[in-house]
């Protein structure tokens, strides 16, 4: 079964650090564009980060200069790297992709089950 897996969430003090990978399992033939959201209570998903089969990536206004995503094809797996982290970071964070499963002749949309950030001293 194919899913996306995300790990690295927990509590931090601000101004700290936190890398949360995403690991896509199961019969995949392809990952496209793969990215991370967040949500805190009584607000929608919102996109932090995302990052295309090339490299090219982009960035919520609010983490430019923090937060930085990354992939590795080989592993299957994209990370977001958390840096300077705030209290206003605080969110359940979730990994998205667009898998091509084996069998499957088109790409599909996946979500994590996604892994809580608290940003607190």
């Amino acid at each position: 079964q194919v899913q996306l897996v995300e790990s690295g969430g927990g509590l931090v003090q601000p101004g700290g650090s936190l890398r949360l990978p995403c690991a896509a399992s199961g019969s995949i033939f392809s990952i496209n564009a793969m990215g991370w959201y967040r949500q805190t209570p009584g607000k929608g998903r919102e996109l932090v980060a995302a990052i295309t089969s090339g490299g090219r990536t982009n960035y919520a206004d609010s983490v430019k200069g923090r937060f930085t995503i990354s992939r590795d094809n080989a592993k299957n797996t994209v990370y977001l790297q958390m840096n300077s982290l705030k209290p206003e970071d605080t969110a359940v964070y979730y990994c998205n992709g667009d898998l091509l499963p084996a069998g499957v002749s088109h790409y599909v949309n996946y979500w994590g089950q996604g892994t809580q950030v608290t940003v607190s001293s």
